[in-house]
């Protein structure tokens, strides 16, 4: 893994994602967010948004990503967990996880989504290898357990996902040479089993309208250890 790879990393985001672009998709957003309040399908709300502002696909999928309803934001805030986790099992979706601390150490494109979290725009689609950022990503993961606590930690893959057992070889290689428990746990699919879990570390908006209680810990991490990486802010803050 001696060759230099930028996960999700796309030249034309510096166009799209900065300056009076940047402005612009964060006023638009605010549109998305009105329809999705009124019980508009999020990707025909982006479209309808879209179409208007001239959006590029990946500006479009970006605001996809990062716009919820107020409702959805709101449910999603009351069941977020804050502090040490003594006395929880955290549930770790690993790839949610892993790929967006990728994508930070890349200097690729993160968003701040208006729920909080943290989301990246690599679209992977089942499609993963390891690259020359992913020991740095477990690296700053397994640094948030020690601090975290849990008493016991399950990083769930999805088994069809192409390298999900060499990355679940890696992790947990990691974590013994710290004597940090991790359990790996190769499922078909891990959003569904981790739809009723009480402490999940994940940005799956899904997965967060339905579990009974969340870790920010993407954010949390880049926030934390990568203080000089700067997120694409669809926050839902900055728009007047």
């Amino acid at each position: 893994m001696s060759e230099c790879v930028r996960r999700g990393f796309v030249p034309t985001d510096a166009r799209d994602f900065q300056g009076a672009s940047l402005c612009l998709l964060q006023k638009a957003q605010t549109d998305v967010a009105y329809l999705l309040d009124r019980g508009y399908d999020v990707e025909r709300a982006t479209t309808f948004v879209g179409d208007r502002f001239q959006f590029s696909s990946r500006q479009r999928m970006a605001l996809i990503r990062a716009t919820s309803s107020h409702h959805d934001v709101m449910l999603r805030q009351e069941k977020l967990f804050s502090g040490p986790l003594q006395g929880k099992t955290l549930w770790i979706d690993g790839f949610n996880t892993i790929i967006p601390l990728e994508a930070a150490l890349s200097g690729s494109t993160v968003l701040l989504c208006m729920d909080g979290s943290a989301r990246d725009l690599c679209g992977l689609h089942g499609s993963y290898r390891l690259i020359d950022k992913t020991d740095s990503a477990i690296s700053l993961l397994l640094d948030a357990l020690a601090c975290l606590q849990p008493d016991r930690s399950v990083l769930v893959l999805d088994a069809p996902v192409s390298n999900s057992g060499r990355l679940s070889q890696r992790l947990v290689a990691r974590a013994q040479e710290r004597n940090l428990p991790l359990e790996p746990l190769l499922v078909p699919n891990a959003d569904a089993l981790l739809w009723d879990k009480d402490c999940v570390a994940t940005g799956d908006a899904i997965i967060l309208n339905r579990c009974r209680g969340w870790v920010n810990l993407c954010r949390t991490i880049i926030e934390t250890a990568l203080p000089d990486f700067t997120f694409t802010d669809l926050s839902g803050r900055t728009a007047s």
